[in-house]
């Protein structure tokens, strides 16, 4: 069997479900959750535009497959793009599959028949595979007609993005879980000024969270403030 990848290599840390706020999409978190306990369906897809967190929950999976005991492998094909189809060889023995960014390969022959194989020894062997990807199965332009039907062999969810509210709780959450303070006023004053899609706001969050910690300030409005106008102006 091929060498897996190294999953520390692959997985981010706070990619768990305690630090996903599930808004709409509290279906779909409690059936992953089901897959990682080793139960659920054998076969699930999600999709979602760029931002809405379909790789957060696929890592989040894995980390908690091996909380419970169960063999894992991942691989995102947004960032390894170059690696052979070979890499699968084998993957049916682990207790979870995970894919991402399954369009990615989509008119790639050799990679969507590495796929479409890895289906079948998947359900023949009884193990898990979850799929993420940023259009629906029907979007997505595969030159192999029988890995379209594979990809509707299980349940298909669409990540819906969260609304202020929501994006709220997550800001927060996310500032709980860096052990930093970030009070009401000063989350709704970067929800009206930044970007709307998650990732962007983390990133930010992280950078006020390092300047706060230079300056030994609090993440009040004005010192938030100032550390945005600093970086517009040197930008």
């Amino acid at each position: 069997m091929n060498e897996q990848l190294p999953l520390a290599l692959q997985l981010r840390a706070s990619a768990r479900f305690s630090s996903y706020v599930p808004g709409p999409n509290a279906e779909l978190l409690q059936q992953l959750q089901d897959i990682a306990a080793g139960g659920g369906e054998a076969f699930l897809l999600c999709w979602g535009a760029s931002g809405c967190g379909k790789t957060h929950l696929l890592q989040a999976c894995c980390h908690a497959s091996t909380e419970h005991g169960r063999s894992v492998s991942y691989i995102s094909f947004a960032d390894n793009e170059h690696l052979p189809p070979a890499l699968l060889e084998g993957w049916e023995q682990f207790d979870l599959v995970c894919l991402d960014d399954i369009d990615r390969i989509a008119g790639r022959r050799d990679w969507e028949e590495a796929v479409f194989h890895l289906y079948n020894r998947v359900r023949d062997r009884g193990g898990r595979l979850v799929l993420s990807a940023s259009c629906a199965p029907a979007q997505m332009d595969l030159a192999l007609p029988d890995l379209a039907s594979r990809l509707g062999w299980g349940v298909v969810y669409p990540i819906h993005l969260l609304d202020d509210d929501d994006r709220h709780r997550a800001m927060q959450l996310r500032a709980r879980l860096m052990g930093c303070d970030l009070p009401d006023d000063t989350t709704r004053y970067l929800l009206r000024r930044l970007p709307r899609d998650l990732p962007a706001l983390f990133d930010t969050l992280d950078r006020l969270d390092e300047a706060s910690l230079a300056a030994r300030r609090k993440l009040t409005v004005p010192f938030v403030k100032s550390v945005l106008e600093d970086e517009t102006r040197s930008a």
